[in-house]
């Protein structure tokens, strides 16, 4: 009798922590599922190294480069989209932030379009998709979005494209940064490029 006992009150204790589960699932507040639906569009821990870029010669002084990010510039770049950039560039990554103490990728892409586009777009990567054209990677262009999506197949990720296959970004694990679409990671997870109607460019 004690045996039995003993091997029914494991599956008691496993019974009464299932319900309990359940019984937290159906009673979850509207937070918690705002919580559980962020994590589906939320970003990924990327561990790569930035791009480096070959840094500008002596002689040719300041003028024409992106410093910071160390891109030289040419005539058909948009030298106010880099400067607005650089003065993001460093800033860490902070799911839900959106100031230069912590910045995700959709608050940052959404400060750059409206300081340089004077557009306003969506507040998540996976809304800005309806602000734009979509668009393949060899149609691409300076100032195009470009979108990802994580191990859940989710638009949760977004980049503003520059050239040369690369995009800045805020990364989570180099914030806002430059990066390159040929990353194995960036390049298994491109989603689309994004056009939107009212960027311009000379490229």
């Amino acid at each position: 009798m004690n045996k039995k006992i003993l091997l029914v009150l494991p599956l008691v204790a496993m019974l009464f922590t299932s319900c309990n589960a359940v019984k937290r699932f159906f009673n979850t507040d509207l937070s918690d599922e705002d919580y559980i639906v962020g994590q589906l569009y939320a970003d990924e821990y990327v561990k790569e190294q930035p791009v480096k870029m070959k840094k500008p010669s002596a002689s040719g002084g300041n003028e024409g480069n992106a410093d910071k990010l160390g891109i030289p510039l040419n005539d058909k770049d948009n030298r106010k989209l880099y400067a607005a950039i650089e003065k993001w560039f460093g800033t860490p990554y902070q799911y839900g932030g959106c100031s230069t103490s912590g910045v995700d990728c959709s608050c940052f892409v959404g400060n750059i379009f409206k300081s340089v586009y004077s557009i306003k777009l969506s507040r998540t990567a996976n809304d800005m998709t309806g602000d734009v054209k979509l668009i393949g990677r060899s149609q691409l262009r300076e100032g195009d979005l470009v979108f990802f999506t994580n191990s859940n197949g989710k638009v949760s990720h977004v980049g503003i494209y520059l050239k040369d296959n690369m995009f800045a970004h805020s990364s989570t694990s180099n914030g806002v940064s430059i990066s390159t679409l040929e990353n194995s990671y960036w390049k298994k997870h491109f989603y689309k490029g994004g056009r939107h109607k009212d960027v311009t460019t000379q490229y």
